[in-house]
């Protein structure tokens, strides 16, 4: 049975109230992921005028919400350890809202730290691939399965199937990088031409280096709760309109068209479910692993036609002072990206649609897009949000 999008609509009942980075991000060995957690978690609480003691509901992708909750030392009655890449976190916004209507839990917490950058130092490697996993019989031995190898596939599909040119990819890595000229807290903040992202050094065809986004070592949190108990915190609230979810493979072999994502699933849910048109978003947060990621992304979402990614983002427009504000912090190509970037998005949403952001801030943003990506391309978490 399909559900009724409609009636599940959150119609101003649940409210993102605190959101905030770790206390330092970029490249921070000194600091574990644990640290990370805990900065950015007791800096949204902080944030929305909560406290640990409020928090009755946990979620975290990574990191085990064990161990995150031991660290922060509080005893959840509702914990999510959806784990489906970097789209884990707008995922789980969906999930907390849905628990916080059934009336399981009052205040969600969902952190998120990484240390991408240093882990390069202090020898952590992941575990294994199981060998009976079907990527590890069937993609890793011929050299696919990192996120470069994978996302440059689909990309190279892109182009070959509509003609998508190496310009216009560089582009977004352009803009993007203005808007972090924009962003104290941004890694990258030189000046960037798109001559710079076609000479930078192929990593693999057709990504240039700065194609690619960061990686960095960063932590990030956001707290939701009702509309009643949102009355009470400090800072205006930005209203959950819509979400959606979806995600469609794992291996790259079983993707179903490499020029989309789950986000034409996830995306239209959103849009339906706050009742909102395409034309009323003000800003635009994305998912940037790579440039591809971001043009294929806007394609699925509906923002423009399959195919017709290159020429939207053309001419800089979705730079500042362009008619199409996209990932206004400078992204995870410019800003952090510590291996799991969705976090990031809704904190950069909700200082937005507060109106936070000050160099960078979009005019009069009442309506903001977010949709992270996890995997190669594999899953997708939508969310319409909105401010009063």
């Amino acid at each position: 049975m399909t559900p009724d999008r409609e009636k599940a609509g959150w119609l101003k009942r649940i409210a993102i109230v605190g959101a905030d980075e770790s206390d330092e991000i970029g490249m921070v060995p000194h600091k574990g992921v644990l640290q990370h957690h805990s900065e950015a978690a007791l800096n949204a609480l902080d944030d929305a005028g909560l406290s640990l003691t409020d928090v009755d509901g946990l979620f975290t992708a990574g990191a085990s919400t064990l161990q995150v909750g031991e660290y922060l030392g509080i005893h959840p009655t509702y914990t999510d350890g959806t784990s489906v890449g970097g789209s884990s976190f707008v995922i789980h916004v969906e999930h907390a809202a849905a628990a916080i209507a059934a009336g399981l839990i009052d205040v969600a917490l969902i952190t998120h730290g990484e240390t991408g950058y240093s882990n390069r130092f202090r020898k952590v490697s992941r575990p294994p691939l199981d060998p009976w996993f079907p990527a590890a019989q069937f993609e890793m031995p011929y050299h696919v399965g990192g996120p470069p190898s994978t996302y440059a596939l689909a990309c190279m599909r892109h182009m070959h199937q509509y003609g998508t040119t190496h310009e216009q990819l560089a582009e977004i890595a352009v803009a993007t990088r203005k808007w972090a000229m924009l962003n104290p807290k941004a890694l990258m903040r030189d000046p960037l031409t798109i001559d710079d992202v076609l000479s930078s050094r192929w990593i693999t065809y057709p990504f240039h280096l700065l194609d690619c986004c960061l990686v960095t070592d960063a932590g990030g949190a956001i707290v939701l709760t009702s509309a009643e108990r949102a009355k009470d915190c400090k800072k205006p609230p930005v209203w959950v309109l819509g979400s959606g979810e979806a995600h469609t493979h794992w291996t790259l072999a079983n993707m179903p068209d490499l020029t989309t994502t789950p986000a034409a699933i996830s995306g239209p849910r959103a849009f339906e479910m706050a009742g909102v048109r395409h034309e009323e978003i003000d800003v635009v947060e994305v998912y940037d692993s790579f440039t591809y990621t971001a043009l294929v992304t806007l394609e699925a979402l509906g923002f423009c036609g399959p195919g017709e990614g290159g020429a939207f983002v053309s001419g800089q427009r979705t730079a500042p002072g362009g008619d199409f504000p996209l990932n206004t912090n400078g992204g995870g190509l410019s800003y952090t990206h510590p291996g799991m970037y969705g976090m990031f998005l809704l904190i950069e949403a909700t200082r937005q649609l507060r109106g936070e952001c000050g160099e960078r801030q979009v005019a009069d943003a009442k309506l903001a897009c977010v949709n992270g990506t996890g995997g190669a391309l594999s899953s997708t978490g939508t969310l319409i949000l909105g401010a009063d």
